[in-house]
């Protein structure tokens, strides 16, 4: 459900050239390329949308020419996405060298202006990542690019890299090695990519030995069971971006609220607080249960370890489940205590028993109650450089129901908390998220837009 346009409007894109398609630079193997059940779950079956504001252009033919030869590297973006069955059940990759989509453009606007109207992200950035016309998700390009140059000589690179060929971590080693060929073109990349996604098949026959929270199975409930779906409360709602910066002090504020006294982390100490949050404006039943997910990276958890250079989904949603008058009631200590439980749970033996899980195509992630958390903040996005300075800005391209720990431009130890919410629970949201932070007046880490156009679901 969309509201009306907001004044912060983009103007539209000029495009000069038709989209072009950018194949390897010489010949790639010629295959299909088997994704694991982390790949090609449902629930990931979308592109991670990037956008990234850079002061200075960087001309396109050098843009086009360093992508061509990176395909050499990573050439199963360069492929197209397949069901190996028809109920679409399960996925591969045709590795083809049909290529990835470019496009390059013009917006008639400034890198300030730009920054500007970024204080409320909006519908009208979707202008700024060319909208290829397909039937279905499989048939959209597992990359697409595009390159805006600015009035101002600046530019701003959009990518959409499908989440069934790589996780967070897989798609910034995949832009960071783009800048690595064009800033040093004559050395060789200080990774190289890994493809094989056997060392995460699963065991035969499956062996389901531990319980996982996270998923359920895709039936639908009696009818004489009252089935509370917030999930599908949130998608019926107009909602509004939301979005707070936590510098360090804020973070140091939160954790002494962890009475008695618990050593936590950043995020730990984020995630209960967002969760927390969330749960309390959203005014639930004191009695309902209450799940959060959140990624966690397995690649060295797992025996053997996933190879280095492992492009693939590396990551398991960990999930903590508890009532809401324990969460909304409680300081910190309870929801940090239960997101440390859940990452400790994650052994070897959990994340094998959670691939074969998944070997039952009715298993589906549960969201039917459950704040979504992904965590952006430390894959070193804000770092990517391809030879003309940092960015700017660094961000998703729109905002979701799902919750992203975004880095912060010029500061590490800061992380920004975007979500949207409903439009009627944005204020008491807001609230909860600032209260008790604000000491000594001092509120002005906190960057919030709540005003501006809806993003929804990409």
């Amino acid at each position: 459900m969309l509201k009306s346009q907001s004044p912060a409007e983009l103007p539209d894109c000029f495009y000069q050239n038709k989209p072009t398609l950018i194949c390897p630079k010489t010949q790639t193997p010629n295959h299909s390329l088997y994704l694991s059940n982390l790949d090609d779950q449902k629930f990931l079956r979308f592109s991670i949308k990037y956008l990234f504001l850079f002061k200075k252009a960087v001309a396109l033919d050098i843009l086009k020419y360093s992508l061509s030869n990176l395909l050499v590297h990573y050439y199963p973006l360069a492929g197209r996405l397949r069901a190996c069955t028809r109920d679409d059940q399960k996925l591969q990759i045709d590795c083809n060298g049909e290529g990835a989509v470019f496009v390059d453009a013009f917006m008639d606007i400034t890198s300030d202006d730009f920054l500007e109207v970024s204080r409320k992200p909006n519908r009208s950035w979707r202008k700024l990542l060319y909208r290829v016309e397909a039937h279905s998700f499989l048939d959209i390009p597992p990359l697409v690019v595009q390159v805006t140059n600015l009035r101002c000589g600046g530019m701003i690179l959009c990518t959409a890299i499908n989440h069934c060929i790589c996780d967070g971590i897989g798609t910034s080693q995949f832009l960071h090695a783009w800048a690595h060929v064009i800033t040093k073109p004559t050395l060789d990349l200080p990774i190289l990519p890994f493809h094989n996604r056997h060392v995460l098949k699963p065991r035969d026959p499956p062996q389901v030995n531990h319980t996982h929270l996270g998923y359920t199975k895709s039936t639908p409930a009696p009818k004489d069971i009252a089935h509370v779906d917030i999930h599908q409360y949130l998608l019926s709602q107009p909602l509004a971006p939301t979005s707070f910066t936590f510098t360090a002090s804020h973070v140091l504020r939160l954790k002494r609220r962890l009475v008695p006294s618990l050593k936590c982390t950043t995020f730990e100490a984020l995630a209960a607080h967002t969760w927390r949050s969330w749960v309390r404006s959203l005014d639930l039943s004191s009695s309902l249960s209450v799940k959060l997910l959140f990624s966690v990276n397995v690649r060295k958890k797992l025996n053997p370890e996933i190879p280095e250079g492992y492009y693939g989904n590396g990551f398991v949603l960990a999930c903590a489940e508890t009532a809401v008058k324990d969460l909304a009631t409680a300081n910190l200590h309870h929801g940090v205590k239960l997101i440390q439980q859940a990452k400790s749970s994650l052994t070897d033996g959990h994340v094998r028993s959670m691939i074969d899980l998944l070997e039952d195509k009715s298993v589906k992630t549960d969201l039917s109650r459950t704040l979504v958390i992904s965590q952006w903040a430390k894959l070193g996005l804000e770092d990517l450089d391809f030879g003309e300075g940092k960015a700017l800005h660094m961000g998703p391209l729109t905002s979701d129901i799902y919750c992203l720990f975004l880095p912060v431009v010029g500061n590490f130890d800061a992380v920004r908390v975007q979500v949207s919410m409903p439009e009627c629970v944005v204020e008491k949201f807001e609230y909860y998220m600032k209260e008790g932070l604000e000491e000594n007046g001092d509120i002005n880490g906190f960057h919030e837009f709540h005003n501006g156009e809806q993003n929804g679901l990409i």
